[in-house]
């Protein structure tokens, strides 16, 4: 597979195919990193970036790092992104330089004194009101650092911000970076022409969240396996009890009817058949396991039960293709978190050719897991992810296109 897996991908250049050599490239990472006490906490996207960030000053470049971090409201302290610049420098030997702007004539001026080889990154774009409202007079200001652009950082692609849409239609040469192409043509290829069988395992706390995606997967799709919180708003249309689970209860009927479609499109939606209870969200207290599907008043479902994840385990077997977005429970509080662990492994173990994972908590799950390496693609981006399974616009990749 390749990027013309992607409709109009054939307009989009290659990072091989872009001429950097002595020129100043403004490549988009992904440096929307946690962090704490001015410390990055977790660098799985800053480290994603370096594959990218290394062939750049190899082929002879000089790097404009950009990212934005947070929401903030106007210049915060906090989210700088001074850190990331700091942290990027221990991970690699290259000359890290940090510019406390995006735009004026110091930054200028430092871009074009940039040695190949030598990073530049910026601070948060979003410290600029311009960048989140597409601004045409912003992204002018942006295209006077550089002479290439190259986007790598997928999980903004669905947003059209002007670093990711207008800036890049400034700049006559532009292309996708190393990691953007891998998302890419992992899951255009699920999209467009997955291995079959497929099977989806989705999960997560809210139905409103992933409509789309069941939607637009049910076509494709053998089965929909579905755990999480969003599980009880299907169960409670089919009239199970769900106790003081989270339902989203104006989304009832819609669940109802997703699943009429389904069984039209010839595709098996699997519901959880037993849970991991406890008392409360906050004050679970002692888990009790329910004997059926049904959960008594006053507790609450917060994972699957050990009955569902032999069932899911046997509902993945044969599949060719698998895709996984959303935890099966509360995996951040144990023992809750064992049924998320346990398809983590299933999934793992399979001999599927495809065994895609999307979505920050699946993400974190396989890594606490210890078998993200045994995944063929785990995805930077949970909304944008899930936005192009669905068949929504992705304004940061349509926008390399020549």
């Amino acid at each position: 597979m390749s990027l013309t897996s992607y409709p109009g991908g054939e307009r989009i250049k290659r990072l091989n195919d872009l001429d950097v050599a002595g020129k100043r490239v403004f490549l988009r990472v992904d440096f929307n990193v946690p962090m704490k006490d001015g410390v990055v906490t977790d660098d799985t996207r800053i480290r994603a970036a370096l594959p990218t960030i290394e062939a750049l000053c190899e082929k002879g470049a000089s790097v404009i790092c950009a990212s934005h971090l947070g929401r903030p409201k106007g210049r915060s302290p906090k989210d700088s992104l001074e850190p990331a610049a700091q942290h990027l420098s221990e991970l690699t030997s290259r000359d890290i330089i940090f510019s406390e702007d995006c735009t004026g004539n110091g930054v200028v001026r430092q871009s074009k004194e940039l040695k190949a080889g030598q990073i530049l990154v910026l601070e948060n774009l979003r410290f600029y009101e311009g960048e989140e409202k597409n601004d045409q007079a912003f992204a002018y200001e942006l295209a006077k650092l550089c002479d290439v652009y190259v986007n790598d950082a997928f999980g903004t692609c669905h947003r059209a911000h002007t670093s990711t849409d207008a800036l890049p239609r400034m700049v006559a040469e532009r292309g996708a970076g190393l990691l953007l192409e891998k998302e890419i043509v992992a899951l255009a290829k699920i999209i467009h022409s997955p291995d079959r069988p497929l099977v989806a395992i989705l999960g997560g706390s809210k139905v409103s969240d992933k409509a789309k995606v069941i939607d637009s997967l049910m076509v494709k799709s053998s089965k929909i396996l579905i755990g999480g919180a969003m599980a009880y708003t299907f169960l409670r249309a089919l009239k199970v009890q769900t106790g003081n689970s989270r339902v989203e209860t104006e989304l009832v009927s819609l669940a109802g009817k997703m699943m009429e479609r389904a069984a039209k499109s010839q595709c098996k939606i699997i519901l959880p058949m037993d849970h991991v209870t406890g008392a409360s969200f906050d004050n679970p207290g002692t888990p009790q396991i329910t004997e059926n599907a049904h959960i008594p008043e006053a507790r609450m479902g917060l994972d699957i039960g050990p009955r569902t994840r032999e069932l899911f385990k046997r509902e993945l077997e044969g599949a060719r293709s698998i895709l996984w977005n959303g935890p099966m429970g509360v995996f951040e509080k144990k023992p809750f978190d064992e049924g998320t662990n346990f398809i983590a492994h299933v999934i793992a173990d399979s001999s599927a050719t495809s065994k895609i994972c999307g979505g920050g908590d699946s993400v974190a799950a396989i890594n606490l897991a210890g078998v993200a390496d045994r995944f063929t693609h785990v995805s930077t981006g949970g909304g944008a992810s899930l936005e192009m399974l669905e068949g929504a616009p992705m304004p940061g990749i349509d926008s390399l296109k020549r």
